[in-house]
Protein backbone atom coordinates (compact mmCIF):
# COMPACT_ATOMS: atom_id res chain seq x y z
CA UNK A 1 0.00 0.00 0.00
CA UNK A 2 1.10 3.29 -1.27
CA UNK A 3 1.87 6.08 1.71
CA UNK A 4 0.01 8.86 0.97
CA UNK A 5 2.60 12.43 1.20
CA UNK A 6 1.30 15.34 3.77
CA UNK A 7 -1.54 17.08 2.46
CA UNK A 8 1.00 20.87 2.59
CA UNK A 9 2.93 19.20 0.09
CA UNK A 10 0.23 17.85 -2.51
CA UNK A 11 -1.25 21.73 -2.62
CA UNK A 12 -0.43 23.67 -5.43
CA UNK A 13 0.23 27.51 -4.69
CA UNK A 14 -1.01 30.18 -6.78
CA UNK A 15 1.28 32.49 -8.66
CA UNK A 16 1.49 35.51 -6.57
CA UNK A 17 -0.83 38.39 -7.65
CA UNK A 18 1.64 41.03 -9.54
CA UNK A 19 1.18 44.66 -7.44
CA UNK A 20 -1.45 47.35 -9.15
CA UNK A 21 0.20 49.75 -10.24
CA UNK A 22 -2.19 52.68 -8.26
CA UNK A 23 -0.18 55.48 -8.28
CA UNK A 24 0.06 55.15 -12.38
CA UNK A 25 -3.99 55.05 -12.17
CA UNK A 26 -4.07 57.97 -10.14
CA UNK A 27 -1.59 60.43 -12.44
CA UNK A 28 -3.71 59.27 -15.43
CA UNK A 29 -6.89 60.12 -13.71
CA UNK A 30 -5.86 63.12 -12.52
CA UNK A 31 -4.61 64.57 -15.72
CA UNK A 32 -8.15 64.53 -16.40
CA UNK A 33 -8.89 67.24 -14.30
CA UNK A 34 -5.68 68.63 -14.23
CA UNK A 35 -6.89 71.51 -17.32
CA UNK A 36 -9.66 72.57 -15.10
CA UNK A 37 -7.32 73.85 -12.41
CA UNK A 38 -7.29 77.28 -14.11
CA UNK A 39 -10.88 78.16 -13.31
CA UNK A 40 -11.23 75.80 -10.24
CA UNK A 41 -9.66 75.86 -7.10
CA UNK A 42 -7.32 73.22 -6.35
CA UNK A 43 -8.54 72.71 -2.45
CA UNK A 44 -6.28 69.63 -1.17
CA UNK A 45 -3.36 67.76 -3.50
CA UNK A 46 -1.18 65.13 -1.81
CA UNK A 47 0.09 61.95 -3.54
CA UNK A 48 -3.36 60.25 -2.48
CA UNK A 49 -5.79 62.70 -2.94
CA UNK A 50 -7.01 65.45 -5.48
CA UNK A 51 -9.83 67.34 -5.17
CA UNK A 52 -11.38 70.73 -6.85
CA UNK A 53 -14.18 72.88 -6.12
CA UNK A 54 -15.90 76.08 -7.82
CA UNK A 55 -14.03 79.58 -6.71
CA UNK A 56 -17.38 80.91 -6.10
CA UNK A 57 -19.90 80.60 -3.37
CA UNK A 58 -22.70 78.29 -5.36
CA UNK A 59 -24.84 76.48 -2.69
CA UNK A 60 -26.02 77.99 0.46
CA UNK A 61 -23.03 80.13 0.27
CA UNK A 62 -20.26 77.97 0.06
CA UNK A 63 -17.83 76.92 -3.38
CA UNK A 64 -19.51 73.25 -4.85
CA UNK A 65 -17.50 70.37 -5.07
CA UNK A 66 -16.40 69.34 -9.05
CA UNK A 67 -13.97 66.73 -8.95
CA UNK A 68 -11.63 64.70 -6.80
CA UNK A 69 -9.29 61.54 -7.08
CA UNK A 70 -8.62 59.56 -4.23
CA UNK A 71 -6.06 56.45 -4.05
CA UNK A 72 -7.58 53.83 -1.83
CA UNK A 73 -5.91 50.35 -0.63
CA UNK A 74 -8.30 48.30 -3.56
CA UNK A 75 -8.39 50.58 -6.37
CA UNK A 76 -8.69 54.47 -7.10
CA UNK A 77 -11.74 56.73 -7.23
CA UNK A 78 -12.83 59.45 -9.87
CA UNK A 79 -15.57 61.54 -8.32
CA UNK A 80 -17.23 63.69 -10.69
CA UNK A 81 -20.33 65.76 -8.94
CA UNK A 82 -21.58 67.07 -12.41
CA UNK A 83 -22.82 63.20 -13.16
CA UNK A 84 -24.52 62.92 -9.25
CA UNK A 85 -26.59 66.67 -10.42
CA UNK A 86 -27.07 66.34 -14.19
CA UNK A 87 -29.81 63.45 -15.56
CA UNK A 88 -28.52 63.95 -19.02
CA UNK A 89 -24.72 63.37 -18.19
CA UNK A 90 -25.86 60.23 -16.38
CA UNK A 91 -28.02 58.85 -19.37
CA UNK A 92 -24.19 59.29 -21.14
CA UNK A 93 -22.42 56.71 -19.31
CA UNK A 94 -21.82 53.97 -21.14
CA UNK A 95 -22.61 50.06 -19.84
CA UNK A 96 -18.77 49.12 -19.32
CA UNK A 97 -18.16 52.58 -17.33
CA UNK A 98 -21.50 52.03 -15.51
CA UNK A 99 -19.89 48.83 -14.17
CA UNK A 100 -17.24 50.57 -12.25
CA UNK A 101 -19.83 53.55 -11.05
CA UNK A 102 -20.29 53.41 -6.94
CA UNK A 103 -22.82 55.84 -5.91
CA UNK A 104 -24.13 58.38 -8.31
CA UNK A 105 -21.18 60.14 -8.91
CA UNK A 106 -18.03 57.79 -7.98
CA UNK A 107 -16.02 55.77 -10.24
CA UNK A 108 -13.42 53.14 -9.00
CA UNK A 109 -10.55 51.84 -11.26
CA UNK A 110 -7.64 49.50 -10.41
CA UNK A 111 -5.62 49.69 -13.88
CA UNK A 112 -5.37 52.32 -16.30
CA UNK A 113 -8.49 51.77 -19.12
CA UNK A 114 -7.53 53.94 -22.14
CA UNK A 115 -11.69 53.59 -23.61
CA UNK A 116 -13.03 54.20 -19.67
CA UNK A 117 -10.95 57.15 -19.44
CA UNK A 118 -11.46 58.47 -22.57
CA UNK A 119 -15.58 58.86 -21.76
CA UNK A 120 -14.45 59.91 -18.41
CA UNK A 121 -12.87 62.70 -20.08
CA UNK A 122 -15.94 63.56 -22.44
CA UNK A 123 -17.81 62.96 -19.33
CA UNK A 124 -15.93 65.86 -17.38
CA UNK A 125 -15.78 68.22 -20.58
CA UNK A 126 -19.66 68.17 -20.65
CA UNK A 127 -20.10 68.54 -16.80
CA UNK A 128 -17.45 71.58 -16.58
CA UNK A 129 -19.72 73.07 -19.29
CA UNK A 130 -23.07 72.56 -17.48
CA UNK A 131 -21.42 74.43 -14.23
CA UNK A 132 -20.17 77.18 -16.32
CA UNK A 133 -23.98 77.38 -17.67
CA UNK A 134 -25.39 77.65 -14.65
CA UNK A 135 -23.17 80.21 -13.50
CA UNK A 136 -21.22 78.07 -10.93
CA UNK A 137 -17.96 78.72 -12.95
Amino acid sequence: MKKKKPLLSRRKTAPAKPAKDFPAVFAALKKILTPYEKRLSVVRYKPEFYYLETVLPCYKGKPLHFGAIRLGKNYVSYYLMPVYMSPDLQKRISPELRKRMQGKSCFNFTEIDPVLFHELIALTRAGFAGFCALKYI
